[in-house]
């Protein structure tokens, strides 16, 4: 059971492994892009490829999917990014359990966004771990653990590649020692737990008030999805790279306080973050460099939300 690219390692290492996959499970085909064009979850692609049967449920507590799933007969359930919380019968249905490829270290980062919220809070490492699934958010007992750096300028979206595969194979590694029956499931720390909840669109409108350090972290973590992004006056910048530079200053945050050859320099509220790439309305996206050519940006203008509407 998966869904997006983060799942499609999981399948394709149990697909090369030996084990038999005798189904997969994953979200609706939905509209992507700007055409809305319905696009096939990546691995729903995976899956027919291999010739394996596929269910996209739009509901998951269904007698009849409950009976498609039985009807597999399957020892073991593999579980990554599938996207949607499973209920006690499809927990216990297989002899084995459900088991969960999560993109954390646990008891860290339980939820839906663990990838992108450990490079927004600047850690340094993340990892997987395998669990054994219960009606919890990511609370099961757990089973292999693997830690994986993340270097000083990994995006979610370069970091993701990295955790999946490493996920792909600790799964396999998992089902292995559990078939033989040498690996002893291990409780959670609850104490220990935070939070990764859904990113949201609106979670990428820049705070200038915060830190440079902690604002170069949040455009990494929210690279590629939602994007951070910032406006000057109506016009909206999309930014995504900047650097940081930590020289004190006392200026608004959100003042362009000096713009050089290849980037516009903001205070921010503590230390000045440079922009390096950035993309705007209806354009795509281009190093500062290349930006400047064609705007006028001056010291002294201000970045921050959009102007409010005034409604009569």
């Amino acid at each position: 059971m998966g869904t997006p690219d983060f799942a499609v390692p999981s399948l394709e290492a149990l697909l090369s492994s030996g084990n038999q996959v005798v189904g997969v499970v994953c979200q609706p085909d939905r509209p992507k892009g700007r055409g809305h064009q319905v696009v096939a979850p990546p691995v729903k692609l995976v899956a027919e490829r291999a010739g394996i049967p596929v269910l996209q449920p739009l509901k998951i507590r269904t007698p009849e999917f409950l009976q498609s799933v039985s009807s597999w007969q399957p020892d073991v359930i593999a579980v990554a990014a599938y996207g949607r919380i499973l209920h006690t019968p499809i927990l216990q249905l297989p002899p084995m359990g459900c088991v969960n490829v999560h993109g954390s270290l646990l008891p860290k980062y339980r939820g839906a966004a663990p990838v992108q919220w450990a490079v927004i809070n600047g850690e340094t490492e993340t990892g997987i771990t395998t669990m054994l699934m219960d009606e919890g958010m990511d609370t099961g007992a757990m089973l292999l653990q693997e830690k994986l750096e993340i270097l000083p300028d990994d995006t979610s979206g370069t970091l993701a590649p990295r955790l999946a595969a490493l996920g792909g194979r600790l799964l396999i590694e998992t089902l292995a020692r559990l078939k033989a029956a040498t690996l002893v499931p291990t409780k959670q720390d609850d104490q220990q737990a935070t939070m990764a909840p859904l990113l949201k669109k609106e979670d990428g409108l820049i705070d200038w008030t915060l830190s440079a350090a902690s604002l170069t972290n949040r455009v990494r973590g929210l690279s590629p999805w939602p994007g951070a992004y910032t406006f000057l006056g109506v016009e909206r910048w999309n930014i995504w790279k900047v650097v940081l530079q930590g020289t004190a200053i006392t200026d608004t945050p959100g003042t362009i306080v000096a713009v050089t050859k290849q980037s516009i320099v903001v205070a921010t509220g503590d230390g000045l973050l440079e922009i390096w790439e950035i993309q705007t309305a209806n354009s795509k996206r281009m190093a500062v460099a290349q930006f400047l050519a064609g705007h006028r940006v001056t010291v002294g203008q201000q970045l921050g939300p959009p102007p409010m509407t005034l409604v009569e």
